[in-house]
């Protein structure tokens, strides 16, 4: 009996010891590497929804910020059709600051494009006398970009885009101090200078105004 409880003694000793040994090899096993995260896909907004957020921090930089400029810039992941884009650039004056500041909205994934979400731009010094910095009262925004682009394709655009699809559109809102209106200038081409064809829309209205090209 003797023999007996020795012998399984020693047969459990053993098991522990090769358990042991088992889970000191698991442990020092190399782990396999962790899956990177997928990159988000890229994000489009219209201009009205991209102004909302970069205003929420222009507020930060200066509690009486004013904008006077809303303009997209095509990119890889977003060519401006529809009215909306993956970049969108807010330019805001301060006349505490005494200082005009641009943030970003980006939801590009591309190489050269802003970070994505808000970021702030270089702070410049403000002239209000000066004709490129008329601000505007936020309340004027009432019709977005992709109002503006629809009725710019009644007016040469759809024409544009049926010859060429893949004609980028950059969308420009700023206040006009002659006929006090807020404008948005639907620009069919890659640069205002370059442009196939220009639309002007009222930015309050969603009315048509002219074709400036």
């Amino acid at each position: 009996m003797k023999m007996r409880g020795f012998v399984q003694l020693t047969a459990s000793a053993a098991l522990l010891v090769m358990l042991a040994l088992f889970a000191g090899c698991d442990s020092n096993a190399p782990k396999p590497p962790e899956a990177k995260p997928e990159p988000k896909p890229p994000e489009q907004l219209t201009g009205r929804a991209a102004f909302q957020k970069t205003f929420i921090a222009a507020r930060n930089y200066a509690a009486d910020v004013k904008p006077f400029r809303i303009e997209s810039t095509p990119s890889p992941d977003g060519n401006g059709q529809e009215g909306k884009s993956a970049i969108w650039r807010a330019s805001f004056a301060s006349a505490i600051q005494k200082g005009v500041k641009p943030f970003f909205w980006s939801g590009s994934n591309a190489p050269d494009a802003p970070a994505r979400g808000v970021s702030p731009g270089n702070e410049d010094v403000y002239n209000p006398s000066n004709a490129s910095t008329q601000v505007f009262d936020v309340a004027f925004l009432k019709s977005d970009s992709d109002a503006a682009f629809a009725e710019a394709q009644k007016h040469g655009g759809e024409k544009i885009l049926s010859k060429d699809p893949n004609t980028p559109i950059i969308y420009i809102c700023d206040w006009n101090h002659n006929t006090n209106e807020l404008i948005w200038h639907v620009i069919y081409g890659a640069s205002r200078e370059d442009a196939k064809l220009t639309v002007a829309v009222n930015a309050s209205t969603g009315a048509f105004i002219r074709v400036e090209k």
